[in-house]
Parts: structure tokens; C-alpha cells; sequence
């Protein structure tokens, strides 16, 4: 089941019917995308995300993130992106305090208020206005203590060069004690 998906057409107030109607598909077929059933072509995809206006690549997440995630599965690495609106498009942290579905189209205060949250934020908020790369070194309070990480952001951008939002690097340099 795609729970993102339900939850983001439940929170926009839509029915399945309305998100059928306005993507041009049957409402049958929206529902089996919805459910997990079937997966979506990239223009059926495209098409859902217009009319909640998301990146349709958050359809594939799975497929695309899993060599990714094999290759990561261990690291101390955080990769993600948000859009202009600062909400998670794409997320992967396989042994972080967040699960991906939980996650994706919610920005980092609505996940909560953390310490390191407020400069994360801001450095997202920058790469976006200056479009250009950042790093900064930011302390993040996590439930096994703090932990300090290097976060590298950069634009993120369409076919055409447009900046549609920021990518995040943050790799975990706590030292052991």
C-alpha cells in the first residue's frame, strides 16, 4: 500500500474520485495505484503528481533507492530531497530515527522540532535562494544522544535548469568514545 499517497490525498481533503478526475484516469486504476496493486507508468505518475503537485519520481523511490540502499545500507549517510516548500521528495536513511513513508512530503518541523532542525532548515532555505552548494557542520539531538554531522546541500533542478528544490548529503562524524 502506498500510505503516502493515501495520507496525502486525505490531508489535501480529496477522494480517490476527484484525484482520478483531475489526473485524467480511471478511478478504478487510481485506486489500485493507491493500494500498491499496480504501479503507475511515468505519465500516469506524472500525471497524479500535478494534481497534488509533488515530483512523480516519488512513485519509484523503491525501485531507484534499491542498489543505492545495498551500496548505504550501513553507512552513517543521510541522502535526501526536498522540494521549494522544503518537503521530503526522496529520503534514505535505512538505520535513522525516521522511516522513509513517514517521511516523504513533510518538512522537518513537522517531524519535529529538533535540535539542529532550525540550521538544517536554513541551509536547505539558502542552496535554494543562492543556488549554489553548502556545507555546514550541524549537532543534531537523536534519542541515542547528540550526534554531529557534515550536511552538504545543492540545488536540485529540472530538465531545464530550473531550481525545483535541494539535495542533502549528511554523513554522521560523531567521534566514539
Amino acid at each position: 500500500m502506498r500510505e503516502w499517497l493515501k495520507q496525502l490525498r486525505e490531508e489535501r481533503g480529496l477522494t480517490q474520485e476527484s484525484v482520478a478526475a483531475g489526473s485524467f484516469i480511471n478511478r478504478a486504476y487510481y485506486s489500485q495505484i493507491e493500494n500498491g496493486v499496480r504501479n503507475p507508468s511515468y505519465e500516469v505518475a506524472s500525471k497524479i503528481a500535478e494534481t497534488f503537485d509533488i515530483n512523480p519520481a516519488r512513485f519509484f523511490v523503491g525501485k531507484v533507492s534499491e542498489p543505492f540502499g545495498l551500496a548505504l545500507k550501513n553507512a552513517p549517510i543521510v541522502v535526501a530531497h526536498c522540494d521549494l516548500n522544503l518537503r521530503y521528495t526522496w529520503f534514505h536513511h535505512p538505520n535513522g530515527v525516521f522511516l522513509t513513508e513517514e517521511v516523504l512530503g513533510k518538512t522537518d518541523e513537522e517531524l519535529g522540532i529538533f535540535k539542529g532542525i532550525p540550521e538544517l532548515v536554513e541551509l536547505k532555505r539558502q542552496v535554494i535562494e543562492k543556488g549554489k552548494p553548502i556545507k555546514r557542520i550541524i549537532l543534531f539531538d537523536q534519542p541515542q544522544g547528540d550526534r554531529i554531522y557534515f550536511v552538504f546541500g545543492e540545488p536540485l533542478t529540472d530538465e531545464s535548469g530550473k531550481i525545483i528544490g535541494a539535495v542533502t548529503a549528511s554523513m554522521d562524524i560523531t567521534q566514539e568514545e
